[in-house]
């Protein structure tokens, strides 16, 4: 399921390195990949965790990896244990950045994973992809407990394919 040579192409690059330590604790793809397997039939992944790197380097991986059949997915939570109205307003500020495709205001008070979508972001605005809001929640608005609560959203992000290589 993992494409290999996609790895490590990205690795002989000298772009990536490839180490399971970090991918231990992560959830992001245990939560994404049954989506994926309910929707996709015969697909391959390139599983990439972000910690450390620029925007312009995260998208200068994106890049390497795009055809007209890849799916981009970034994974991360955004704000974490705030009470529903803090959240809700710190959220849609976020969502708002991320709309704005401005890949150099998020932080770790932002998403978690703020590393990763501020790539996507530079990526996004480098090849003039379309952003699209799908949602934007909280746990608040499931599970009823208001008091600390964890942001969700969701954003669609398309390219023009007449662009797409």
């Amino acid at each position: 399921m993992v494409d290999v040579n996609a790895v490590e192409s990205l690795r002989d690059a000298g772009l990536v390195t490839i180490d399971d330590t970090p991918h231990a604790p992560e959830h992001a793809l245990e939560v994404e990949l049954p989506f994926l397997q309910r929707v996709l039939e015969d697909f391959t992944i390139v599983p990439l965790l972000i910690d450390a790197a620029s925007p312009e380097q995260v998208a200068l991986v994106i890049g390497k990896m795009l055809g007209k059949r890849t799916l981009l997915v970034v994974s991360t939570d955004l704000s974490h244990y705030l009470d529903y109205a803090t959240a809700e307003r710190r959220d849609l500020a976020t969502a708002g950045t991320i709309e704005r495709l401005d890949y150099t205001s998020l932080g770790p008070n932002d998403a978690c994973g703020f590393s990763a979508l501020n790539g996507a972001l530079c990526a996004a605005s480098r090849f003039n992809w379309t952003v699209t809001r799908l949602d934007l929640r909280n746990s608040g608005d499931t599970s009823g407990d208001k008091r600390q609560v964890v942001g969700y959203g969701a954003w669609a992000f398309t390219a023009d394919e007449r662009l797409v290589g």
